[in-house]
């Protein structure tokens, strides 16, 4: 039993503010609304950028502060959580470098609608509103794109909404560790595992379900052989039954 509580997650080690000046190019040159511009004028946008790190477990920012800056990670992992009406914290995602987070007036929310928490050492790229804003200005296939990832947004919450009405907790639960091992997914000697902390809290929380049912769902996903489980860790040992289960084909 003592192998089963041993958690195979790693943990990250990752120095504050190891933000070198390629790797700030690469990440801002990769972001969906820069990416067709030139290097030379990635390099200028680049100035418009602050670097921050931040120590596991800090806050960036909490649901509801004003939003007035646009983050991207460029090391290290950021928590989003959400606060409900129970009063708990849920996890809503895990983002990785590259991935942007926060948000501005310009992308339509006055105040930040999650929680961000860096999970690890973050480095961090952080843009303010009047900075984009002059960005915008300057480059109008940039502006496009950016209505263009709000609609996105948009539409990645509809279809959430739709997820946690249509579907089973079982699928939700499917779908939700598919997505994480998509993204966080390294292969062991346990299965497919999503390499971050992850606790029944964490799934009923990201799934609308109750921490008692999503341990129940877990379980039975374990004895069905389709994921190794353990405290704090989830690995996937059959990706294609565990796709059939999300998307609806022999669910129990």
């Amino acid at each position: 039993m003592s192998e089963r509580r041993r958690s195979p997650v790693e943990p990250e080690s990752i120095e504050p503010h190891m933000c070198s000046l390629d790797l700030r190019l690469d990440i801002i040159g990769k972001l969906p609304f820069f990416e067709d511009l030139p290097p030379a004028e990635i390099e200028r946008i680049n100035q418009s950028f602050r670097e921050i790190g931040y120590q596991p477990g800090e806050t960036i920012f909490f649901t509801g502060d004003p939003a007035v800056r646009l983050y991207v990670v460029a090391s290290g992992k950021v928590k989003l959580m959400r606060h409900t009406f129970a009063g708990q914290d849920i996890l809503v995602d895990i983002l990785t470098p590259g991935e942007p987070f926060g948000s501005l007036s310009t992308l339509g929310d006055e105040t930040y609608p999650n929680t961000a928490q860096a999970q690890t050492m973050v480095c961090a790229l952080a843009i303010n509103a009047e900075d984009f804003r002059r960005i915008l200005a300057t480059y109008p296939t940039v502006a496009l794109k950016v209505l263009d990832m709000t609609s996105a947004r948009l539409n990645e919450a509809q279809e959430m909404v739709r997820r946690l009405s249509a579907h089973s907790v079982e699928q939700r639960i499917a779908y939700t560790l598919l997505k994480l091992a998509e993204k966080l997914g390294e292969p062991q000697d346990v299965g497919l595992l999503i390499q971050m902390p992850l606790s029944r809290e964490d799934l009923a929380g990201m799934t609308g379900t109750t921490t008692a049912t999503a341990s129940r769902v877990i379980s039975q996903l374990q004895r069905d052989g389709l994921i190794n489980s353990g405290r704090q860790w989830v690995a996937i040992t059959d990706v294609e039954a565990l796709r059939e289960i999300a998307e609806g084909v022999g669910a129990h």
